[in-house]
């Protein structure tokens, strides 16, 4: 399948990589498919969630675990129905960055992860979630 963006060009990707939002994006309910995207290192820090409806929405996102953020998360069984989950191992938790305008800061938003469920490549975006930052010993 090829999909045309703004920020990459047209992309051929494999439809069974898209990852689908059953009820979208907050501001972007049009927008239900996305395709994880990243550069060739074997292990990518910052992903694009490149939408499959609209090629002029494109998403920096990074693996929470990867700023040391540890969720303690909840969901309600109708949120646990939308992603298919039976198995939390199947579960990665993204957050999505944004770029302060006037001093280039790279903030992630921490409140709104974005659950993934792996497995089914199905997803939510989670509000109101308290993030714990986790320290460890090197």
């Amino acid at each position: 399948m090829q999909i045309e963006t703004l920020q990459f060009g047209v992309l051929d990707i494999d439809e069974n990589t898209i990852i689908t939002f059953p009820d979208g994006l907050p501001g972007f309910e049009e927008c239900t498919q996305f395709k994880l995207l990243h550069d060739e290192s074997p292990a990518p820090r910052v992903m694009w969630m490149q939408s499959v409806n609209g090629p002029d929405v494109v998403l920096n996102v990074i693996d929470a675990s990867l700023l040391g953020f540890n969720y303690q998360l909840s969901l309600t069984d109708e949120e646990s129905a939308k992603i298919d989950c039976k198995d939390t191992k199947d579960i990665v938790l993204l957050l999505t960055l944004a770029k302060d305008s006037g001093t280039g800061k790279i903030t992630p938003h921490t409140s709104s992860p974005i659950v993934l469920n792996t497995a089914t490549r199905k997803a939510i975006q989670k509000s109101g979630v308290r993030a714990v930052m986790v320290f460890t010993n090197a």
